[in-house]
């Protein structure tokens, strides 16, 4: 069923379940913001690509108001809580100053198989330690999701809407495991590379071929 939600576009992908501190400045926003705060409501975060607002949102709820300045601008904490899509696009709500839309809720589907699970794991394991980075995704209270790891494997804004568009886990953890598959060997390949910049000008210990 059809509803109105009050819209504020940026140039990032918000995923169900993922926090995100804004800070707002725009008139239009401390308006929307305002409202919300005072109202305990929700609004969506569209993504802007190519200066164009997509169809696929997040309906965000805000979860701290961190700090409010003399101007008016704030800083809060917004927090993802279910996909919509967006059917109609309003550069400004009905007598707001803010963008809003006739969004419809998009349901998911989140079942995924343990094996599945498990081969993303160990692949996003591979690619942070080619990265020489260490990160740990997944526990008993915040399972391994497509969500939760979404921003951590390089893709590009483009990419990172691409998966929020799925509507099944299962699509995308398929589609996270072969953009690692894919972009493993060239972070290894870079980072071999890089390695062997830093060597350049050190005295080397080289056996040489025996002819």
């Amino acid at each position: 069923m059809s509803q109105f939600l009050p819209l504020f576009p940026l140039s990032l992908v918000v995923f169900p379940g993922e926090q995100l501190r804004l800070h707002i400045f725009e008139e239009r926003y401390k308006q929307l913001i305002n409202e919300c705060l005072e109202q305990s409501s929700t609004f969506g975060i569209p993504t802007v690509i190519d200066q164009h607002v997509v169809t696929i949102a997040t309906e965000v709820k805000v979860v701290a108001f961190d700090r409010k300045y003399a101007n008016g601008e704030m800083d809060i904490t917004t927090e993802g809580i279910q996909r919509v899509r967006i059917d109609s696009f309003f550069q400004e709500s009905p007598d707001k100053l803010y963008p809003g839309g006739e969004i419809t809720v998009i349901s998911d589907e989140m079942d995924i198989a343990a094996e599945t699970l498990e081969e993303v794991s160990d692949l996003l394991i591979q690619f942070h330690q080619a990265l020489g980075i260490h990160k740990t995704f997944g526990d008993e209270e915040e399972p391994l999701t497509a969500y939760l790891i979404g921003h951590h494997i390089g893709l590009s804004l483009k990419q990172e809407y691409e998966l929020l568009s799925f509507n099944k886990e299962v699509d995308r953890m398929d589609y996270i495991k072969k953009h690692l598959i894919a972009i493993l060997p060239v972070v290894e390949e870079t980072e071999r590379l890089k390695t062997k910049v830093k060597m350049n000008g050190h005295f080397k210990n080289v056996i040489p071929p025996n002819f």
